[in-house]
């Protein structure tokens, strides 16, 4: 039986602007450990608003989100940070990745920042990340010189540099081509299957969605499927 390393529980959200819209319906489900969980719908239906809420960003909602089984929306921000710099890996549609910096510097800057292991340490767990995903060549280049489906992989790499209990991602590949797409699905893929990584993934690509284990489809604010 795999561990719930994420539970949503009848989240509510509104937002008031002027008047009192409710943007989330008593969302409900949780993710198990080694899942590769996608969350689909159109554009407007709450996706990465939930995304928001389940990263722990935005705590102004009604219901509850657990991460190992800790109730988060109570938490002071900097539990909060805490709790997201340790078990929340994140890859976005834009890589954000510091251009002034190597490849390297990139992937161990959550690291560093959460400062668990020394500076070395830090740096050897990158190398074993970009070698990990086939990019350690790398390793040394400037974020500025290298190509956009590199950029997303070394993004990757750098979400997984804490060891996080689950991988979010909001359209990681909406930026990519198809090629490019394929690459980024493969890794997901294998971190989930060889790892056991956790992934929750928003996406609006049908053709990746219907490969993940699990869609979680949704409408209007409401989860239909």
């Amino acid at each position: 039986m795999s561990a719930i390393i994420l539970e949503a529980k009848k989240i509510n959200k509104y937002f008031h602007d002027p008047e009192t819209v409710r943007v989330l319906t008593d969302i409900s489900f949780f993710v198990k450990k080694g899942e590769f969980v996608s969350v689909t719908g159109k554009s407007g239906c709450g996706k990465s608003t939930l995304l928001y809420i389940l990263s722990t960003m935005d705590t102004d909602y009604e219901g509850e989100l657990l991460i190992e089984d800790e109730s988060v929306r109570t938490k002071k921000e900097a539990q909060r940070a805490a709790i997201r710099n340790e078990k929340i890996g994140f890859v976005f549609q834009f890589h954000y990745l510091l251009n002034e910096f190597t490849v390297l510097k990139n992937v161990m800057l959550p690291g560093l920042k959460l400062n668990k292991y020394p500076a070395k340490e830090v740096e050897h767990r990158a190398m074993e990340k970009l070698t990990m995903l086939g990019i350690e060549k790398l390793a040394l280049k400037n974020a500025n010189q290298i190509s956009g489906g590199e950029k997303q992989r070394v993004a990757i790499a750098r979400a997984l540099i804490n060891d996080p209990q689950i991988i979010m991602g909001d359209e990681p590949t909406g930026n990519l081509d198809k090629k490019n797409s394929e690459v980024v699905f493969d890794i997901f893929k294998q971190l989930a299957e060889e790892y056991n990584q956790t992934l929750l993934i928003v996406t609006h690509d049908t053709g990746f969605s219907a490969r993940t284990h699990r869609i979680i489809e949704m409408e209007d604010g409401m989860i239909i499927g």
